[in-house]
């Protein structure tokens, strides 16, 4: 398999990894309102879910019970619906900043926790031979678009499930509350209940997102969870391709990360390609603020000539 398709396969593998991200924040905020800035700490939650319950036994963590991938997974997305569930009882009756404050402290503490606490998830060190599905498979050549097809499958399934949400009596009372709690309230629809199911079943998808991550990579530790990508990416995800559009989120996510990812790859051959190693050097160096800069551009960009989105919001009939 030639290295520009491995490339663009390794792309697809991790934009859809977002694209499921983005899927669940666009339940929350695009058909709800709900502020979520946790998204770093539901992904980090499915992902150790997961580690702990399919890898084998190992006196560096907690875990080791050697499980089905596909139980992990499950687990992955339960557990981070959970957590969202114990956050939304206190919150979510309140307004909107409380949700934002409280996801947001969630997140950071989930990543404290694993990083301090060595003997839950052997701290910085992480959790490495995350077991692979089909292990026996992950030296063929066409393993990762083995993979990528999971992802896509997935990725429809749950497409398909959100646009039936929605376009059911349920979304459109999703819908009613992020335009105006106390009219939907009024008329004897229960706000607070709508809200909780709509945050917990989008940090479901968040786990189960990053329980996928998780059997990728095949290690995972506290730094990897930092809110840059998997907070800030997801939300300019939505906003580019247009929230309130789950084509738009998948969009907005494939587009995002083919820049994020594409000039990591761009730097990289610019820099082996310099004979100067002061060039080089240079970069680098400049590598991470670039790719701020262009995703920052290109969001600008878009807010000022399409405020709803590449795609805008999906009007629900």
């Amino acid at each position: 398999m030639s290295g520009i398709l491995s490339y663009l396969i390794t792309l697809g593998i991790m934009a859809g990894i977002f694209a499921i991200l983005t899927l669940g924040l666009n339940l929350q905020w695009g058909f709800t309102g709900l502020f979520n800035v946790g998204i770093a700490g539901f992904f980090a939650i499915g992902a150790y879910a997961t580690a702990f319950l399919t890898k084998g036994p190992s006196p560096e963590h907690l875990g080791g019970l050697g499980m089905p991938i596909f139980f992990g997974l499950l687990i992955s997305a339960v557990v981070s619906g959970l957590i969202a569930f114990l956050i939304g009882l206190p919150t979510l009756k309140l307004k909107e900043d409380y949700l934002a404050i409280a996801t947001l402290g969630i997140a950071e503490s989930i990543r404290l926790i694993f990083t301090n606490e060595a003997w839950l998830g052997n701290g910085n060190r992480g959790i490495k031979d995350i077991p692979k599905p089909w292990a026996e498979l992950s030296a063929a050549p066409y393993y990762n678009l083995l993979f990528l097809l999971i992802i896509f499958i997935i990725i429809v399934f749950i497409y398909f499930f959100i646009e039936k949400s929605i376009h059911s009596p349920w979304g459109r009372v999703l819908k009613a509350i992020r335009e105006d709690e106390l009219v939907t309230a009024s008329v004897g629809k229960n706000v607070f209940r709508y809200k909780l199911e709509s945050l917990v079943i989008g940090s479901m998808f968040m786990g189960l997102a990053g329980g996928l991550y998780s059997h990728y990579i095949s290690f995972i530790s506290p730094d990897v969870f930092h809110p840059m990508q998997f907070t800030f990416l997801v939300w300019v995800m939505l906003i580019l391709g247009g929230s309130g559009n789950n084509l738009g989120a998948i969009a907005g996510a494939f587009l995002v990360w083919a820049i994020w990812s594409g000039s990591e790859f761009l730097t990289d051959l610019l820099a082996r390609i310099s004979t100067d190693p002061k060039v080089s050097g240079m970069i680098t160096n400049i590598q991470s603020p670039l790719r701020i800069i262009l995703i920052s551009v290109i969001l600008e960009l878009v807010l000022l000539y399409r405020p709803d989105g590449i795609f805008g919001e999906k009007k629900i009939l």
